[in-house]
């Protein structure tokens, strides 16, 4: 059995351990291409090289997620594998282990033309989910991904956001409910910023004056940033997660910026009661959070009625 060194993602990821490239290049043979010795003698591949991340992950949810079939087209973003399935398994700490094994129903926003949240949902615990984009051509491809998948049929599906002023709003109806709701928000306001903060990823990792960038992944511009970047996503979707109190459980949000939480507070305090909590994961040299939040009772039992002041 490979030796455990990836202490810092959660006990049930099935990535802790080091990579089996043997078995993954037998699932995704053009993987076999990027494999190669590092200077510690280990094998492994060039991770700022997008052609070989992408071959990586397909690898990785083929062999631990049962796929049959798994892509996505060019320019759009390629998940880190680990990482998403550490935010599926931290989110199922919210619920008691009985809860969490069973068909939780699930509202992925943002789901992507890589669908991964709901696949590493599905197979991981049985979850159905709901998925939203306002993205046409995205979803297109996530639905291309459930129907050549067995596994995710009845499990996942996708839903047209037409308007990209709202989040929840057009989507979903106060009448449904989901015990779930989970979003990797685009984190950065331009591409400027977004071309920032991946310049100084490679100098950090790499030790080199790079000047320009150089990104290991791909990714469409409502995918990497938005107006107000995710300080103003977050604080719009806590508003719509009012709105939508009723039909929604716990409501979870990946967090990349520290200073977001003050922001995310201060909205909290203008609408008032609601439980919270801060999860924090980690994975390889990036530290980030998980901030989840529900209503409580006493404004569950209010009319559906706006906050003071929308976002």
């Amino acid at each position: 059995m490979a030796k455990e060194i990836k202490s810092t993602l959660h006990k049930r990821n099935r990535h802790r351990a080091q990579y089996d490239f043997e078995k993954l290049t037998a699932v995704n043979p053009k993987l076999d291409t990027y494999v190669h010795k590092n200077k510690y003698g280990t094998l492994s591949i060039d991770f700022f090289n997008a052609h070989a991340v992408k071959a990586l992950n397909t690898a990785l949810l083929l062999y631990h997620y049962d796929l049959q079939y798994w892509d996505i087209p060019k320019k759009y973003l390629c998940p880190a594998v680990p990482g998403r399935a550490d935010y599926i398994h931290y989110v199922a700490d919210l619920f008691p282990e009985k809860k969490r094994r069973s068909a939780l129903r699930c509202l992925d926003v943002g789901v992507g033309a890589n669908c991964v949240y709901p696949l590493v949902g599905a197979t991981e615990y049985g979850w159905e989910f709901i998925g939203t984009d306002i993205d046409k051509d995205a979803l297109r491809s996530a639905q291309k991904i459930i129907d050549n998948n067995p596994t995710l049929k009845n499990k996942v599906t996708l839903r047209h956001q037409e308007n990209s002023e709202f989040i929840l709003r057009t989507v979903i109806d106060t009448k449904e409910r989901f015990d779930l709701l989970l979003t990797n928000p685009p984190f950065h306001a331009s591409k400027k910023e977004a071309d920032k903060a991946a310049l100084r990823k490679l100098n950090n990792l790499k030790g080199k004056g790079f000047k320009e960038t150089k990104l290991n992944f791909e990714g469409q511009s409502n995918e990497l940033w938005t107006e107000g970047g995710e300080q103003k996503f977050i604080t719009k979707l806590i508003h719509d997660t009012y709105m939508f109190r009723k039909a929604l459980h716990w409501c979870t949000c990946l967090v990349s910026k520290e200073k977001t939480l003050a922001v995310c507070e201060r909205k909290f305090k203008k609408i008032g009661a609601v439980e919270k909590r801060i999860l924090e994961i980690g994975t390889a040299n990036k530290k980030t959070r998980i901030l989840a939040w529900r209503w409580k009772k006493e404004f569950l039992e209010k009319k559906n009625e706006r906050p003071a002041r929308n976002p």
